[in-house]
């Protein structure tokens, strides 16, 4: 990334991290500044995340580690990353119609992982997420192995997490990327 683009991106961000301290209280500004500065390779990941629509902002630290954790904090599932079949093998599996890429090719490019099951609900207890869209979860190896993957959304005021056969794709599923730095 060139300078202006990581000083414009640092700005969004931080910005977004001002405007919503719920997400991450006891969390310093500092401290996330840190971490990217000492992790340059995020921001292009950062960058990613952005342009696909996905507003990533912090919603948490490792008490451990000291790593913060990034997430796309969009109201629906990001713009940019919707209409994908689950995996390259759903995508492969496809006769017709088909889907213009899968979600864990995505994200690996990006640099990303999808949500577990567990981030998502941690997530939905921040705001209310994907009340009109639905987001595609990292899926256990079990239920992938018989040609399902798990999705998730908000609807009636409660999380939901349903299954799905990983060749499907709509045109308000996307998915919602987590990352490490």
């Amino acid at each position: 990334m060139k300078e202006q683009e990581q000083q414009t991106l640092l700005q969004t961000l931080r910005a977004r991290f001002e405007q919503k301290p719920d997400r991450h209280p006891n969390i310093p500004w500092a401290d996330v500044q840190t971490r990217l500065d000492n992790n340059p390779s995020a921001l292009e990941t950062l960058q990613a995340m952005e342009a696909t629509g996905g507003e990533p902002d912090v919603i948490g630290l490792d008490a451990k580690t000291g790593s913060i954790t990034f997430c796309d904090c969009v109201k629906e599932s990001p713009t940019g990353r919707r209409s994908l079949c689950y995996d390259r093998a759903a995508l492969d599996a496809r006769k017709e119609n088909k889907p213009k890429g899968s979600a864990l090719e995505l994200a690996e490019a990006m640099g990303v992982s999808l949500l577990t099951e567990v981030q998502y609900r941690a997530l939905q207890a921040l705001g209310e997420f994907d009340a009109k869209t639905s987001s595609w979860l990292a899926t256990p190896s079990e239920i992938r192995a018989l040609g399902g993957a798990l999705f998730g959304d908000f609807r009636y005021g409660r999380v939901f997490v349903y299954h799905n056969g990983v060749q499907s794709y709509y045109a308000a599923r996307g998915f919602r990327g987590v990352l490490q730095v």
